[in-house]
């Protein structure tokens, strides 16, 4: 099989963005699906070889939290979409935590899940913290969600909708949620 050359097409679709939309328009379904995959998997094995885990993590563990314990929203170092997430639990019936779910799936199930580290928090008030790390994905959806849980009821307090646009991470959404049948 002869070398395929692409310097024509690479050099059209760095220069100018819009190229990168009018193929797209011109493929068929299913070879803008292949594309579409293609692009994933090639972004999450950059991710997986570019960076520094260790040191992005560890510096994760400095930033990633509040004083109360639970994370700061998820942020883009490059080239990794972090996530803080973790729970503080004051006795087995009663915790406050927080998670990412990322399209629609808990961080810790996703595909796209790179590494995640735990660390446990001993004290009077006990649980852990969590950094995970994801591939910047256009179009990931990340939900973070914060909940409590009291004699033995979880129900969700707040979640805020982000997504990556453009290499970046843009809130969509934020919603407090009540009580009532928030469970």
């Amino acid at each position: 099989m002869a070398t395929r050359r692409y310097g024509t097409i690479v050099r059209h679709l760095r220069d100018d963005p819009d190229t990168a939309r009018e193929l797209a328009e011109k493929l068929p379904d299913d070879t803008l699906y292949e594309l579409g995959a293609a692009i994933r998997d090639e972004t999450s094995r950059r991710a997986r070889a570019a960076g520094d885990q260790d040191a992005v993590i560890a510096a994760a563990f400095e930033a990633g939290f509040t004083r109360d314990g639970l994370g700061v929203l998820p942020w883009i170092e490059a080239p990794f979409v972090i996530c803080p997430g973790g729970l503080v639990g004051k006795n087995r019936a009663s915790h406050r935590c927080q998670f990412v779910s990322v399209d629609d799936t808990w961080i810790w199930e996703s595909p796209d899940l790179i590494r995640e580290d735990k660390r446990s928090m001993p004290g009077k008030e006990e649980g852990f913290r969590a950094i995970a790390l994801l591939p910047i994905v256009e179009g990931m959806a990340l939900d973070v969600v914060r909940a409590k849980q009291r004699q033995g009821q979880h129900s969700v307090e707040r979640v805020t909708s982000l997504v990556v646009k453009r290499g970046r991470l843009v809130e969509v959404e934020r919603r407090d949620v009540s009580a009532r049948g928030a469970r």
